[in-house]
């Protein structure tokens, strides 16, 4: 890297990402996601999120060298909004979403906000199962144009 993110890696070992990772973000997101395409039958968003904007704004944290693992924030007035968790095949079941979720909880208590929110697709059935293992509730499901959508959230103590 030479935009120096490497030297603010967290304790739970995730940087900012840096204009050098938008391709491995791209990469990452497009091999985690690409599964549910045929799935629940459109592209997910994350697939088509504009990486190099987000990066540029300081929303995308990665871990790993290479970059296995990528999650994409915006804090919204009284929470995290947690955009994308993306975690590329090769490395799942080794800790990597883990080690990403509670980088998303100490952040969001950096940031003095009380609780993450978040969506996924109802489809993607196994998210269902991740993210209350993880303290998330279900708010409510709901249909936002092509996308049935699960809404979460976790309240942080």
């Amino acid at each position: 890297m030479t935009d120096g993110s490497e030297d603010r890696r967290t304790p739970e070992g995730v940087r900012p990402a840096g204009g050098a990772d938008v391709a491995a973000v791209r990469a990452v997101t497009d091999a985690a996601y690409r599964h549910y395409v045929a799935r629940i039958g459109v592209v997910p968003m994350p697939m088509e999120a504009d990486h190099a904007a987000n990066v540029a704004a300081g929303r995308v944290f990665v871990t790993g060298e290479p970059v296995t693992g990528v999650v994409v924030v915006e804090p919204r007035g009284d929470h995290l909004f947690l955009d994308s968790v993306a975690v590329h095949p090769d490395a799942q079941g080794t800790g990597v979403g883990r080690r990403l979720l509670g980088f998303v909880d100490a952040h969001a208590r950096a940031l003095g906000l009380p609780e993450v929110r978040l969506y996924t697709n109802a489809l993607m059935w196994e998210n269902q199962e991740i993210y209350p293992r993880h303290g998330y509730e279900v708010l409510e499901r709901r249909v936002d144009g092509p996308y049935d959508r699960v809404h979460y959230r976790k309240r942080l103590d």
